[in-house]
Formats: structure tokens, C-alpha cells, sequence
């Protein structure tokens, strides 16, 4: 691999930003140039950085790639390369594939898959159900990100509403346990309620009604009881209301905490005064709830109580969300737009690009303990990403990466772009063209606390 020279970037990383340069060889960031020259001879590639911010790869821990059984909405390679664009270098796949990833044997299988198939870095979640114990034991915490529990509704047998086997999951495993927080009987004696009153034909603004912020709580509260009995690993994914955040803490940095929390971008985006434009392209569980919620997840971002922002990408074909309201599916694409998105905030000053990088690449690799990722450091993997913040853009169908074609943000103009990323030192994306011929490579992940 040639070794490169990122000059004149602004380099964002561990809350400074500071003009320098970073020499990447073998893969590797092998030197950071901020108060001194870099080096002038050798033989590599000069990338000329002048006027953008060089920021670690982001790391989104909550992904739903399609792969396997499921491939004509996404799959790996598909979802991958929109990552790259995206400035994503790595990411954690959830496990409610066809078949879904609830043993090792399946677990494996798709690890293979990435390493064929993947241009980010890559690790998955094995999921839990009622019965499965044994398997989730067996769980090598090293190479798999997580256990994910949904703990309210899901597809299939993944939904976990045994008592007896959540004392269990909670009290033996000893690795992440990430949450999905909704609580069944609530939702579906909601859903009962609206059918008979709209029969099919319900209006999409009543997902945020059914879905409420009291199934949304129970359920998180219950999470988060069982870990603290426990003192287990807990990670509640997709937080949406404001009354949740009551349930966690910024008292401690996340590296200390034991129960930590996520948003996701299209909770900070939108709210539900957007369903009458976007109709059930915006139907996601957990649903988006109103903008005062919306304001308090935002604010608990930026004070501590919410440690992560991920996307949940959950590509579906635009046809199956063109259905009515009990039959579209929940979940949207967006990792492609993540980063720019939080950079529209970075805009409009609701925060700092140095509480973006916190939020998207340094807490994630904190979280989970993810081995030299995450940081731009001496040593560490060269994922990285270039951003011009001064240069506008329209998502547009000709634009979109995701397999199923289509974006909520179609139509929304940027004022940020990725020009390159850096996967393990492979430039794999520059100015809107790939490398595809490295793959990425299966994270590695230390003992958590």
C-alpha cells in the first residue's frame, strides 16, 4: 500500500481542531504533523487537505444492511459503498435478517460475508430470544460488537417478553447488550384502537400515538432496572421522547458509565409535523414524536445524557413504503447523509464539529471498546474522512447510493460534502468516485468494564 501525506487539513480529534498534517503508511496513521513539518521527501501521495476538516471515520453502531434474505431492499456491498460516501468507515449490523442472526452459526456467516463483500469495517450483533441462551454464551465479545434484545416489538421470535429469560440475558452475559425499548401490549392495544376507528385506513400521523412516549418509557425503564440489578452492559439504542432521558445520566464520561444511550439522526431531524410531507417514508419505530421531544434530545446530546448518534439505516424499497399505514414498513436508509446532516447543525450552530467527532467517532469507539479506531492517533487505523464544509449540494435520485434508491433528505440541500474516506489507509472514496478493490476488515474489541 503506498503511503500517503494528507497536508494543510483541519484536523478535528479529541475536542481541538487544529491545521496539520498526517502521514498514513501501511494502513496506519504513522505520523501527525501540527507544530512542525512534515516530512518533504519520500515516496508517497500528497492529498492536499487545504481548507477542510479531516476527521476520524465514523462509526455507526446501528445498521440493518438486509444481508442475507432480504437483498432487494440492501446488502452489504450496496449499503457499504453509501457508507463510504458518507464519510462511515465502520459499522455494527443488527441481527433481524433472513434467517436472523440467532447463533453462532449464522453469526459466522455473515462475518464471512463482509469480508467479501464489505468496503467498511464491519462487526454484528448476535440476537437474543426467549430460548437462546446457550448460544449468546457462547459469544466471542472480542469479535462480536454486541447482544441484540428487543425488548417490545419486533419480526419473528426476536422479541424477548420472558422475564425468566431476560433475567437471564442480563444476569450472565458479559458483553453490550443493546436495546431496542418499546413495549408490546401497550403498542399493540393501540393499534387495536386506531383499526377500529380507521379500519385500513389509518393516517400515518397516528404511528407516534400508538408507538407512544409511554411504550417508549416503560419498556427503557425496565431495560435499565434490569441492568442496574445486574450491573450489566447496557446500551438502549434510538432513544425518541423526552421523558426517557430522565432515565440516564451525563454525570460521568462515557468511558465510566455502564448504562448509556443513543440518538439517532432522523430523531434529531425530523418531528411529527413532518409526517403530512413525508408520509410513511418517515415511518420508523421507534416513531418520531414531537418537537419538544425532538428539542430534548438534542439538548441531552449536547450535555452528556446522550452519548452516541447513530442511524438505525434501515433501507426499504420505496414500493413497500408506498403502502398504507399498517402495511408500510418501519425504517428508512440515511447513513449515506448522517455526518452531512449533523453538519447542517454544525451550520446553524447548534453545535460544534468537535462534538460531532465526540458523538459520532470517539464515543462509539469508547462504548464499545473498539481497538484503534476512532481517534486520529499515532497507531492507530487510518479511518478517516475529509469533509469541505463550504460546498452546497442537493440530494438528488442520480445522487442516492442506497440500493433501494430513494432518501428522506431527497430534495434537502447540503452545505457540507465528503471529498475522501480512508478505510485501514485505503482511499476509498475521493470526489465522488470508489476504490473498490480493498475490502474492509472485522473490528476488535477490549474487555468492557
Amino acid at each position: 500500500m503506498k503511503s500517503q501525506l494528507i497536508k494543510n487539513a483541519l484536523i478535528v480529534n479529541e475536542g481541538h481542531t487544529r491545521e496539520g498534517s498526517i502521514l498514513i503508511n501501511k494502513g496506519r496513521i504513522d505520523g501527525i504533523y501540527t507544530d512542525e513539518t512534515p516530512p518533504l521527501e519520500g515516496t508517497f501521495e500528497i492529498i492536499n487537505a487545504e481548507g477542510k476538516y479531516l476527521l476520524p471515520g465514523v462509526i455507526d453502531d446501528h445498521v440493518h444492511f438486509r444481508e442475507p434474505g432480504l437483498t432487494h431492499k440492501g446488502d452489504i456491498f450496496s449499503e457499504t459503498r453509501a457508507a463510504v460516501a458518507g464519510g462511515v468507515t465502520s459499522y455494527m449490523e443488527m441481527p433481524n435478517t433472513i434467517p436472523q442472526t440467532t447463533n453462532q452459526e449464522r453469526l459466522a456467516e455473515k462475518f464471512a460475508l463482509a469480508a467479501q463483500k464489505s468496503l467498511a469495517n464491519y462487526s454484528f450483533y448476535i440476537g437474543a430470544t426467549n430460548g437462546n441462551i446457550d448460544e449468546l454464551l457462547k459469544t466471542d465479545f472480542s469479535k462480536t460488537c454486541g447482544v441484540k434484545l428487543f425488548i417490545g416489538s419486533s419480526t419473528g421470535n426476536m422479541l424477548v417478553n420472558n422475564r425468566i429469560a431476560l433475567d437471564a440475558i442480563f444476569s450472565q452475559i458479559r458483553g453490550l447488550i443493546a436495546v431496542h425499548c418499546e413495549d408490546e401490549a401497550i403498542i399493540s392495544k393501540n393499534i387495536k384502537i386506531f383499526r377500529a376507528k380507521y379500519g385500513e385506513d389509518a393516517p400515518i400521523s397516528c404511528h407516534s400515538v400508538i408507538r407512544s412516549d409511554e411504550a417508549c418509557y416503560l419498556s427503557s425503564a425496565m431495560a435499565v432496572e434490569l441492568a442496574q440489578k445486574y450491573n450489566a452492559r447496557l446500551h438502549v439504542l434510538h432513544l425518541s421522547t423526552a421523558k426517557e432521558l430522565q432515565l440516564f445520566s451525563n454525570e460521568a464520561p462515557p468511558s465510566q458509565k455502564r448504562i448509556t444511550a443513543e440518538a439517532c439522526v432522523h430523531h434529531l431531524w425530523f418531528c411529527d409535523s413532518d409526517y403530512e410531507n413525508y408520509g410513511t417514508r418517515i415511518k420508523l419505530n421507534p416513531a418520531i414524536k414531537t418537537a419538544s421531544d425532538r428539542e430534548a434530545l438534542f439538548n441531552a446530546l449536547l450535555d452528556g445524557t446522550i452519548d452516541i448518534v447513530a442511524t438505525d439505516h434501515a433501507p426499504h424499497t420505496i414500493v413497500e413504503k408506498q403502502n398504507k399505514y399498517f402495511n408500510a414498513p418501519s425504517g428508512c436508509p440515511s447513513i449515506q447523509h448522517s455526518l452531512v446532516a449533523m453538519l447542517e447543525f454544525f451550520h446553524q450552530r447548534k453545535i460544534t464539529i468537535e462534538q460531532i467527532v465526540e458523538k459520532m467517532c470517539h464515543n462509539p469507539a469508547l462504548l464499545y471498546n473498539v481497538k484503534r479506531r476512532g481517534f486520529i492517533r499515532t497507531g492507530y487505523w487510518a479511518d478517516l474522512t475529509l469533509v469541505d464544509t463550504n460546498s452546497d449540494w442537493l440530494v438528488a435520485p442520480e445522487n442516492i447510493l442506497y440500493k433501494c434508491g430513494w432518501s428522506p433528505f431527497e430534495g434537502q440541500k447540503f452545505r457540507s460534502k465528503v471529498t475522501h474516506t480512508w478505510v485501514n489507509g485505503h482511499l476509498a472514496y475521493e470526489n465522488g468516485r470508489f476504490n473498490e478493490s480493498e475490502r474492509g476488515m472485522a473490528l476488535e474489541f477490549g474487555h468492557l468494564q
